[in-house]
């Protein structure tokens, strides 16, 4: 059986676009609810690469749905009970985003990405070796690459626009932004979802190193979880059975592609390399295998 045809870019006639990120494309429905299509795209180093990852947008959107509806009790999310053939009669638009598309309420997001950090690696390992801090949280002496922390850190940043870089920010920038009491319940929230999602991830044989949120609120100030949830995209998975202290572990995740390219001769601004189709196909199983792993009782 052949693999679906990838999905680097979304086209629905019927709906009007709204906006597009860097591997989501947003329509609107009406003046309450949206439509989030997850494509093939993926963006490393805040890079859009030119060829999209089989298969990547409805592993994301099958991820993020099961993370959406175990994690409710903890948060509330975006999603609607709204079938797609409610919002796109069309048959063949339909097909074309089937299973990678889904209704949402339409909200205001927050400026504000919530970063959680388990293990001590990325560019939180590289901030420690020159400071002994993580955005600067001060840490112990001694630590190792990849080694556990002794308890989850929240380490914000703030929202780029696509191609720009995101920036590590301190809690009291997140105050100024959000105000003390929706900053605390942001840094809260984030990290008792990271720290549940973790021990289940781990049940199944995925440690959760790192990940990141996103949330939005209503009109009543509300507060709500959006974006994407735990997926391989906005977290860094690691296989359990060949983890260890003092290096970087394989992945479950894009890290892979982010290691690919750095043997490249690139100054990670766009445009992009193109990928080796072993490198794309090699990265879309990681991904499935992520998925399987998580959500297959």
């Amino acid at each position: 059986m052949n693999a679906p045809a990838a999905l680097y870019e979304s086209s629905l006639s019927s709906l009007s676009l709204r906006a597009k990120g860097k591997v989501r494309d947003i329509y609107d429905i009406d003046d309450k609810h949206m439509l989030i299509v997850t494509t093939d795209r993926l963006s490393a180093f805040d890079v859009i690469l030119p060829e999209p990852i089989p298969e990547k947008g409805r592993v994301l959107t099958s991820v993020s749905n099961f993370w959406f509806h175990k994690m409710e009790s903890v948060i509330a999310n975006h999603l609607v009970d709204i079938p797609l053939e409610d919002v796109i009669s069309d048959a063949d638009e339909r097909a074309q985003v089937e299973g990678r598309a889904i209704v949402v309420k339409r909200l205001k997001p927050l400026p504000v990405e919530a970063i959680v950090r388990g293990y001590l690696i990325g560019s939180g390992w590289k901030d420690y070796q020159k400071t002994g801090s993580v955005c600067g949280i001060q840490l112990a002496d001694g630590l190792q690459q990849a080694q556990q922390l002794p308890e989850a850190i929240y380490t914000p940043s703030s929202k780029a626009e696509v191609g720009e870089h995101d920036e590590n920010i301190s809690f009291e920038k997140t105050v100024a932004l959000l105000g003390q009491e929706m900053a605390a319940k942001v840094r809260d929230v984030s990290i008792k979802l990271y720290t549940e999602a973790a021990a289940y991830a781990k049940q199944r044989g995925i440690i959760i190193a790192d990940t990141k949120f996103e949330f939005g609120v209503d009109d009543d100030g509300e507060l709500f979880l959006i974006d994407e949830a735990l997926t391989p995209d906005s977290s860094r998975f690691w296989p359990a059975e060949s983890y260890q202290i003092g290096i970087s572990p394989p992945s479950f995740d894009k890290q892979y592609i982010r290691d690919y390219l750095d043997t490249l001769d690139w100054d990670k601004t766009a445009p992009a390399p193109f990928l080796p189709e072993d490198v794309r196909l090699h990265c879309a199983e990681k991904y499935r295998e992520a998925e399987i792993k998580l959500t297959t009782n």
